[in-house]
């Protein structure tokens, strides 16, 4: 681990019940300490998650600090701005085994009070986090999930989403694919749940900006051949076939969750045309190629910090614990509750070098931000686009607008 960096790694109820103070709250116990300097506590809770390690190419990797390298990057930025006002900031963190279960160890660990937590869970975990009752009177940011599903039906009342989720990426997508006049479709999906989510999402943006999917198709691929000798000539006889229909199309949707075929497609497909969607052309928060709004000074901040690119969850990471900075020397709010209110307010906004301020969304604690459209080593445009307009905010064409929640939970 870097010497620069100044996350305090804790394992077991021990440490945190020191750091709660005898059965006070992680904030009550941060006032302790040498005058006039108060030190607030931020836990950083992830999941060594099987799996997660492998990847499509050798070109990419999966450092160990993935996520929470942004945030303890984030830290070291919001301590420069705290020691001029009495506030430390330090972030505790706690891996959990795979397989954990997650609400077992949030009674094992938050037992002393409501604590700050950053998220850096998958989709289910995350609910058991939120609803376990260890966690009541907790604030939660979920710096990592992507699902529509826990930003409508599964929301919950004390989780805030850091990065762009489904839809808001598949209209990022359509916003710019509408302005390029390339408005006929063809839908690829995998097999997985998650390919039926993100397809969904891609037949409801079509419908949204006025774009037609003008053919669909399923398709399941055995990624086996992946690193057979013969493999690239496999994958060569098979995109041509499982792209090959009779209706003329603008661009190819791909809709792969789990990264099984969806990079072998461009240049591959039976027709010479564009890939966009999860592979190819995609949307995203963060990309190591972005420059623009001073983005070039933090990549490079962030690469001399911890010697590596910075990623999507670096950013959500790096956001959440900048966020919570935000709300404490500037909001002056020290509870999950005062905080909680702070971010729902008209007071918070936070600086994301994106050309403007970012906020959430009070019907579902979405951040509402711009998202990027870009292939891997180029930032080609930035959604919102030119002429879609909103009576409140332009990034509220993203996703799901207020009239359109189906996110009711209790307050």
């Amino acid at each position: 681990m870097n010497a620069r960096r100044t996350a305090a790694r804790v394992s077991g109820l021990l440490t945190l019940a020191l750091l709660a103070g005898g059965g006070r709250s992680f904030v009550a116990s941060a006032a302790v300490g040498p005058a006039p300097v108060r030190t607030f506590p931020i836990v950083f809770l992830r999941e060594d998650y099987p799996g997660d390690w492998i990847m499509p190419s050798l070109l990419e990797t999966h450092p160990d600090d993935l996520g929470v390298a942004g945030a303890e990057e984030g830290l070291t930025e919001v301590n420069t701005t705290g020691k001029f006002l009495g506030w430390k900031f330090k972030l505790y963190v706690e891996t959990l085994p795979g397989g954990a279960d997650v609400a077992a160890a949030a009674q094992r660990l938050f037992t002393h009070g409501p604590a700050i937590i950053v998220s850096d869970l998958r989709a289910a975990d995350l609910l058991q986090l939120a609803d376990a009752p260890a966690v009541k009177g907790s604030l939660i940011l979920d710096m990592r999930t992507t699902e529509d599903s826990l930003r409508q039906q599964q929301c919950r009342a004390n989780v805030f989403h850091i990065l762009p989720n489904q839809a808001m990426r598949t209209d990022a997508l359509a916003q710019f694919l509408v302005e390029k006049r390339w408005t006929r479709w063809f839908l690829l999906q995998g097999p997985t749940p998650g390919d039926a989510v993100y397809a969904a999402d891609v037949r409801r943006s079509a419908a949204r900006y006025g774009a037609r999917i003008v053919a669909a198709r399923t398709y399941d691929y055995n990624p086996g051949s992946r690193r057979s000798d013969t493999g690239y000539q496999q994958i060569q006889t098979q995109m041509p076939l499982a792209t090959q229909v009779g209706t003329d199309y603008d661009v190819l949707f791909v809709a792969d969750e789990t990264d099984l075929f969806g990079d072998y497609l461009p240049y591959n497909t039976f027709d010479a045309r564009p890939v966009v969607g999860t592979q190819g052309l995609i949307a995203a928060a963060w990309t190591p190629a972005f420059q623009s709004y001073s983005a070039l000074q933090m990549q490079y901040r962030f690469k001399q910090f911890a010697h590596r690119q910075m990623t999507e969850r670096d950013y959500g990471g790096w956001l959440a614990v900048n966020i919570i900075g935000d709300a404490v020397i500037r909001g002056r709010a020290v509870s999950p509750a005062g905080i909680r209110a702070y971010l729902r307010s008209d007071d918070f906004l936070i600086a994301g070098f994106k050309g403007q301020g970012l906020t959430f969304r009070s019907w579902d604690q979405q951040l509402r931000q711009p998202v990027l459209i870009a292939q891997p080593l180029m930032v080609i445009s930035m959604s919102p686009q030119n002429g879609f307009l909103h009576p409140g905010y332009t990034t509220d064409t993203l996703g799901f607008d207020q009239p359109e929640t189906k996110c009711h939970p209790a307050q």
